[in-house]
């Protein structure tokens, strides 16, 4: 490196010297002008450094200007091939491709899966009658004493008809003094309560919005729901607002715990990603019908983790109405449990359609009155009772039972036919 730089020097020193050179004024000079060339090439010659002998003289004989031209040939190579080691570098990258830069060409998208466009059209028919909830609690202040009211929560909500009345769940308004609805457009609005059941953890609110605002979701039915099926959830999961997930039935006979600790029957399991703010947010199937409201999810993080749980439609039908009616909603109890899939099961093995009672509350109307659920005898299931009819209406599945019950008052005497070893019998209860 230090001879190339030598060099380079040198070389260029040499330069300026013979571009101050008057070769025409040179007395001695006896060649004609076309040696002028050679000339100024063996000045360079005799003063180069890198040349093997620095003779002052002039070349007057043609042998010592051919020897020049050669050594001058290889000195210039010499020098091209230390040039083109230096340069290498950067003509390597004029051979790169640019990196970066300009931007890239768009390929086009071309039509959307049909998968693909009913996912986007049911979200842009659904997205405005969902609604973000906003609640706020009064607390006190400990050293001042005085009441002030503060961010407790947030949750979903739907449109349910174009009177206003907006359906949540329980828990996502309980102890709340006050809460405010917001839709898509950003518009809101403050709520009242109108009603609410514990049992069923659902609530109604309402607002005063002009009919404009107001798009009430299409209502379905859970009853026919497949496990595998697609559903949606639309909801605001951690304040994010208008956020849609889809997944599968996993389960259509869950029974989960409600607010006030009562069993909710025939709850919907689903797959799709429910986390804290989806409750009370619409669970919709493909044809954009309403067939359930989220309500919890199953999880050691308190994240989704892929069981999630949504009140069948079918019971939202049935308690919304009375909440809005101002009904009474605490419907007297029987005292038993089961699952929606012992029920089919029974139904498709040995063709009674029924419901399976899979365990008897303690103290409650059911024990008193003698039913019975299922026991196990060393490693086998023993079939107890199966409800067949309530006061001789056929029935089904708890949805059903839970619509004779609510027919009723604490302290009616009821006659339901169960199936019992094989027979029929008929026991009379007494509600609570």
């Amino acid at each position: 490196m230090v001879l190339t730089l030598q060099f380079v020097s040198g070389f260029f020193s040499l330069a300026r010297a013979a571009l101050r050179l008057d070769v025409s004024a040179d007395s001695n000079n006896r060649l004609n002008a076309a040696t002028t060339p050679i000339r100024f090439a063996g000045y360079l010659y005799t003063n180069c450094p890198l040349m093997p002998h620095r003779k002052r003289a002039a070349m007057e004989t043609q042998e010592e200007i051919t020897t020049f031209q050669n050594r001058l040939t290889v000195t210039w190579m010499i020098m091209l091939i230390l040039i083109g080691v230096l340069l290498f570098p950067r003509i390597q990258q004029w051979f790169r491709p640019e990196i970066g830069g300009n931007p890239r060409p768009i390929t086009p998208r071309g039509k959307l899966a049909d998968f693909e466009q009913t996912t986007v059209d049911l979200f842009q028919t659904v997205s405005d009658s969902v609604v973000y909830i906003d609640t706020n609690s009064t607390v006190q202040n400990p050293w001042t004493l005085q009441l002030y009211e503060q961010r407790s929560g947030t949750g979903s909500g739907f449109v349910w008809d174009d009177a206003g009345h907006i359906v949540t769940n329980y828990h996502v308004v309980q102890d709340a003094s006050s809460r405010e609805v917001v839709f898509a457009n950003q518009s809101r609005y403050d709520a009242r309560l109108i009603g609410f059941s514990e049992e069923h953890d659902l609530a109604v609110l309402r607002i005063d919005a002009p009919a404009t605002e107001l798009e009430p979701v299409l209502v379905g039915e859970s009853s026919s729901l497949q496990v595998g099926q697609s559903v949606f959830a639309i909801g605001n999961p951690f304040g994010l607002e208008q956020s849609l997930t889809t997944g599968v039935v996993s389960n259509r006979s869950r029974a989960i715990k409600s607010p006030a600790g009562r069993l909710i029957e025939d709850v919907i399991q689903i797959d799709a990603a429910i986390n804290p703010g989806n409750s009370g947010g619409p669970l919709m199937d493909s044809a954009g019908r309403l067939i359930g409201v989220n309500t919890a999810i199953y999880s050691t993080s308190g994240s989704s983790a892929g069981i999630g749980f949504a009140i069948p439609v079918d019971t939202v039908n049935q308690v919304v109405p009375d909440i809005i009616a101002q009904k009474k909603l605490k419907p007297p109890e029987l005292g038993i449990s089961g699952q929606q899939g012992l029920n089919n099961a029974l139904a498709s093995r040995i063709g009674i359609r029924g419901i399976v009672i899979l365990e008897v509350k303690p103290n409650s109307p059911a024990d008193r009155a003698g039913l019975q659920g299922l026991s196990l005898d060393g490693r086998n299931v023993v079939l107890g009772d199966v409800v067949l009819k309530f006061d001789g209406k056929r029935i089904t599945s708890f949805i059903e039972l839970q619509a004779e019950l609510r027919a009723h008052k604490a302290g009616d005497v009821v006659k339901l036919t169960l199936l019992r070893n094989r027979r029929e019998v008929e026991v009379d209860v007494t509600l609570d």
